[in-house]
């Protein structure tokens, strides 16, 4: 597992803004050697102009393995060495929720341009606090939400940017997992150290990519509800992750919300680890505009939805056997907009504003009430 415990501290210094040379490589570091900065090390070994320059993880053995099998340049002893190094332009940050914000906030007042992995924080406040630094500075800044990049996504926001759907008034999204609970005990069960749950895990990147695919709407209320019925008693683990059978369980496992938006569009979100249903692993957007609608499942196919002389017609749209893979585009585009000085598509802002949605959602949990959105 990745994880960064000791000499992560942000040091108080003025903010610098990086002008990479947009024709010298980007020398890159990694945070993180566990399964997530491994797939980021994989990936960008295969995009143009990156030099996998420096890597560091508090598992040296760890860091040392996957520097050695992507050929990384240096194992850094501390993250601070790292963010600190001159020969750094740009950082991934692939560790565990808690250490988001002090990672980002050094990183970007040290001059890096900075890739860092959903969600952009524990909460709202702290997701606030990485987006004042990241406009200080005017350093690239990306969520990595890899499924904006995935083909099926892409397509239908091509029929929604050309008027398909008319105008956008409803979506319902989810992420229903039978049995996926990541690391029982681990970090991504403790509240403090992930922010949450489901919600937090892979409920971001659902409302996320719907939101997106919606034309972004300002969200202003929010209801939700929460439920923690089969962690607590050690029922739905999934695959990902390492348990701790001794530590505990105190995030949800279900979680339902309506959203709100300031046009008057309405987004459903239901996101689950654990829960009694049919599918493993259930995946679904729907879109209901007023010209046309879409059904979005398991990431890779779609239903195009409308009237055609005045009968009901349905188009299926599948990816294509050979569709870019997802996080290529994402890495691509983290490099382009670097290169470019240009603001990522999935940028500090998109990111504040999903974690103050999740963070509505559970306090409208706590409460039993709708929760206004100040944003």
């Amino acid at each position: 597992m990745f994880a960064c415990t000791g000499m992560l501290r942000v040091h108080q210094i003025m903010p610098m803004k990086n002008t990479t040379n947009s024709n010298s490589p980007v020398r890159l570091g990694i945070i993180g050697a566990g399964a997530i900065g491994r797939v980021h090390a994989e990936i960008f070994a295969q995009i143009e102009g990156v030099d996998m320059a420096g890597l560091f993880d508090v598992n040296t053995s760890l860091a040392t393995e996957l520097a050695d099998d992507h050929n990384i340049a240096k194992v850094y002893d501390s993250a601070d060495a790292l963010l600190n190094s001159s020969d750094l332009d740009a950082v991934v940050i692939g560790v565990p929720n808690k250490f988001h914000k002090p990672l980002a906030i050094q990183a970007l007042q040290a001059g890096k341009h900075v890739l860092l992995e959903k969600p952009m924080a524990l909460n709202g406040a702290d997701a606030r606090e990485i987006y004042d630094v990241q406009q200080q500075t005017g350093n690239t800044f990306m969520i990595a939400h890899q499924m904006r990049w995935q083909w099926i996504y892409r397509e239908i926001l091509r029929y929604a940017d050309n008027g398909a759907f008319g105008k956008i008034y409803a979506a319902k999204t989810g992420w229903l997992r039978r049995s996926g609970i990541p690391g029982w005990g681990s970090w991504f069960t403790r509240k403090t150290e992930s922010g949450g749950g489901p919600l937090a895990d892979i409920g971001v990147h659902m409302l996320d990519v719907t939101r997106y695919l919606m034309g972004n709407p300002k969200p202003v209320s929010v209801f939700g509800s929460i439920y923690s019925e089969l962690g607590p008693r050690q029922k739905g683990i999934g695959g990902w992750g390492t348990p701790d059978w001794d530590g505990f369980f105190d995030v949800e496992d279900l979680a339902m919300a309506l959203i709100r938006m300031e046009d008057g569009s309405t987004l459903s979100l239901e996101v689950s680890w654990a829960v009694h249903t049919d599918r493993s692993d259930n995946v679904f957007t729907r879109l209901m505009g007023t010209e046309g609608g879409a059904v979005i499942s398991d990431n890779n196919s779609a239903t195009l939805c409308g009237e055609l002389f005045e009968q009901p017609s349905t188009i299926d749209i599948t990816t294509p056997e050979h569709a870019e893979d997802a996080r290529i585009g994402l890495s691509r585009h983290f490099i382009d907009c670097i290169r470019k000085q240009e603001t990522p598509i999935t940028d500090a802002f998109s990111g504040l504003v999903n974690n103050m949605i999740i963070d509505a959602i559970y306090e409208s949990a706590g409460t039993g009430k709708s929760v206004e959105l100040q944003l």
